[in-house]
């Protein structure tokens, strides 16, 4: 076996753990034909727990302990130099070491690069084969904050739009290869870069379906008379945060004119205060971390995705369907997904258009729509097969 270095901006988790499992699948798919040495950042205590499981795929690795808000303050200082906050944000003296002792020790010419603000850490390597999975296009995800976000917060994510972007591009340029999450997030970079053009592809998330399958036995986490409807995700995210404020102020009001035994739960770990403040008895549940999302998608009438800011894939829709669940989505949720609204999920623009579509699946069997809607993610969205572009990026 060959060694390969891989660097990822968050730890990779074990497969019910949505928001990084695409970095654990990438990392499952190379153990089998490489030694991996991988460099990663823990920002979450809880993710200590599953440092053994993820040591024992890889040759060696180093991880580094990030507290997000020391990081947020410590990356202000990229101001000064016209940097990116991204990169100054997960910049660590002793990640730097150890990647330079890895690659002098075992002479590794291929390295994967997970996240843009990674790629500091293979600067000094231009000799070696280099890929990025970018996953989304995070200078973009910075302007379209610039947009929503008031004054003076605008400016900052207006400012770190542009720096990344320009370090988004360098790194394109000097890279064998660039892949994204999914083929609109890959053209949209392809017209931001197009010097670049060439070597930008991309690969698509998978879900595990037998894992996430509605086959199983789940014990009900919904009152007695309560009909489900169920937002994943994690919760001190921005983009997650502005969907369930919305939904919570725009429709479920609609909702529950129609509908009173309707309630909304908010399934995701880290609620921020905005989160916790929308909580209402009978209304709107919000759980913190619970250690399973699949009771809370088995028994809930329909998954909700009303993203109004979002880029790549939802792995919360794609989740979702593998659970054969109707899932009612915004345009921007749907995004990167092949699925067909109508009937493999419903696609919504609006709040009225959002609650209309919400009452009418509380009111009907969503049976249909959920054997189709986890037909197409068994059919499209396997693991193994998506991560081949990767496989075939690396060997070249």
């Amino acid at each position: 076996m060959k060694d390969l270095l891989m660097l990822v901006h968050r730890m990779p988790y074990p497969p019910n753990k949505g928001d990084k499992i695409r970095s654990y699948h990438l990392l499952k798919q190379l153990a089998q034909s490489y030694r991996v040495h991988l460099a990663t950042f823990i920002d979450d205590d809880d993710d200590w727990q599953h440092v053994p499981t993820v040591q024992a795929l890889c040759a060696s690795t180093h991880f580094a302990r990030l507290n997000p808000k020391l990081a947020r303050v410590r990356s202000l200082g990229a101001l000064l130099g016209q940097r990116s906050l991204s990169l100054d944000y997960y910049r660590n003296q002793g990640l730097r070491s150890w990647v330079d002792d890895t690659m002098r020790r075992h002479a590794i010419d291929r390295i994967l690069v997970y996240s843009s603000p990674m790629a500091q850490y293979a600067e000094a390597y231009p000799q070696a084969h280099r890929v990025i999975d970018f996953i989304d296009v995070d200078s973009e995800k910075w302007r379209e904050y610039g947009e929503k976000k008031p004054w003076p917060a605008n400016l900052l994510f207006r400012y770190e739009a542009k720096q990344l972007l320009r370090y988004e591009r360098k790194v394109a340029a000097d890279y064998a290869a660039s892949l994204f999450v999914s083929a609109p997030e890959a053209a949209l970079f392809s017209r931001l870069a197009p010097e670049s053009a060439a070597r930008i592809g991309y690969f698509n998330n998978g879900v595990d379906t037998a894992y996430f399958t509605p086959d199983n036995q789940y014990p009900a986490p919904y009152a007695a008379g309560e009909h489900g409807i169920v937002f994943t995700g994690a919760m001190d995210y921005w983009p997650n945060i502005d969907a369930v404020k919305w939904f919570a102020e725009h429709v479920l009001p609609r909702v529950k004119l129609a509908h009173p035994q309707a309630c909304f739960y908010i399934v995701g770990a880290r609620p921020a205060a905005e989160v916790q403040a929308l909580a209402q008895p009978g209304a709107i549940v919000v759980t913190g971390t619970v250690p399973d999302v699949r009771p809370y998608l088995a028994h809930c009438t329909v998954s909700v995705a009303p993203m109004r800011v979002a880029r790549g894939v939802q792995n919360k829709v794609l989740e979702a369907m593998a659970m054969a669940k109707p899932c009612v989505v915004s345009p921007q949720a749907l995004e990167g997904i092949e699925a067909a609204p109508g009937s493999e999920l419903v696609l919504a623009d609006d709040a009225a258009a959002f609650a209309d579509a919400v009452i009418a699946a509380l009111r009907t069997d969503g049976a249909a729509m959920g054997r189709a809607a986890r037909e197409r993610v068994t059919q499209r969205y396997s693991w193994q097969a998506n991560l081949a572009n990767l496989e075939h990026q690396l060997c070249n």
